[in-house]
């Protein structure tokens, strides 16, 4: 999603981008925004109400949920546990699951480029149990029917990655459809340290500017949820951003050329999506399957 000039794709960034534009009499109709303590992480919800929301922030009907997760990075005393604890609890709130729901847990990226392989590395923690499901129901009470996809991408397997999903979506008839993927944030500072989770979907790609066919309700019939972490800035963005922050005049993006286009990511960058990615696959467990904690997600991994 571009705002302006600036990229990002996160609704927290957005908010904030459309109320620094604004003057000080507009108003943002169309949006609420809540933000909270959980746990020693904070959280911030943003919720786009109508169409007049949409149209501001540029992001479609829904709620979207951002958990900072700095004390993670910054290996605070049980920062891990606590992090999961909180992020599952918001997955198993937007999920709203009822009873025995199929699951289909969807890794989008590449895993060859470590900024784009937030999905397939969260699916190396994912507890997959349709096969055990199908074949020994009564031994696994409390787990639900679970499966996983690496979509890959279209350069390496010739097949769009919406495409992939539609079709294994079309076969399996799950009840749910959760989406694993890296984002683009406008400031270095989330990059890494927040996990988005919305109830709206996902365009693959997005974050780079290179829109695909969407992941949603009206595309597959059935509840999206998309879970991302930012791990990319585009250049022209974080110049732009760095300029705001020092008080600078605000600059045109025009004048960096393709320098502009250039995408930028954290020096640590294998370590931090290795932590998120962990992170993401283990809130995943505990809110999908009953009763589980962390320890008995390390136990079974």
């Amino acid at each position: 999603m571009s705002f302006g000039e600036r990229r990002t794709d996160l609704a927290v960034e957005a908010r904030e981008l459309w109320r620094r534009s604004a003057s000080d009499t507009d108003a943002l109709a169309g949006v609420e925004a809540f933000e909270s303590m959980e746990d020693g992480f904070g959280v911030t919800t943003v919720n786009v109400l109508n169409e007049e929301g949409r149209g501001k922030l540029c992001k479609p009907i829904g709620e979207y949920v951002t958990v900072e997760i700095g004390a993670l990075l910054r290996r605070e005393e049980d920062a891990f546990a606590r992090a999961v604890g909180v992020v599952a609890n918001h997955i198993r709130s937007l999920l709203d699951l009822q009873g025995e729901e199929r699951i289909l847990i969807v890794g989008l990226g590449n895993s060859s480029i470590t900024a784009d392989a937030i999905g397939p590395e969260a699916l190396r923690y994912i507890f997959v149990t349709r096969h055990l499901k199908q074949q020994m129901e009564n031994k696994f009470p409390g787990f639900r029917d679970v499966s996983a996809l690496r979509s890959g991408v279209l350069g390496t397997t010739g097949m769009e990655s919406s495409e992939l999903v539609y079709a294994v979506a079309d076969k399996l008839k799950p009840d749910r459809v959760i989406a694993l993927d890296a984002l683009a944030s406008c400031s270095m500072a989330r990059l890494c340290r927040t996990v988005q989770l919305t109830d709206t979907g996902i365009v693959p790609g997005s974050g780079v500017g290179n829109h695909r066919a969407p992941l949603n309700l009206e595309t597959l019939g059935v509840p999206v949820l998309a879970v991302g972490v930012p791990t990319v800035v585009n250049a022209a963005t974080l110049a732009m951003e760095l300029a705001h922050q020092a008080g600078a005049n605000e600059l045109d993006a025009s004048l960096f050329g393709e320098a502009g286009d250039m995408i930028v990511t954290p020096r640590d960058i294998d370590s931090r999506v290795h932590d998120a990615a962990k992170l993401i696959g283990y809130a995943l467990n505990i809110a999908v399957h009953d009763g589980l904690t962390v320890d008995d997600v390390d136990m079974f991994l």
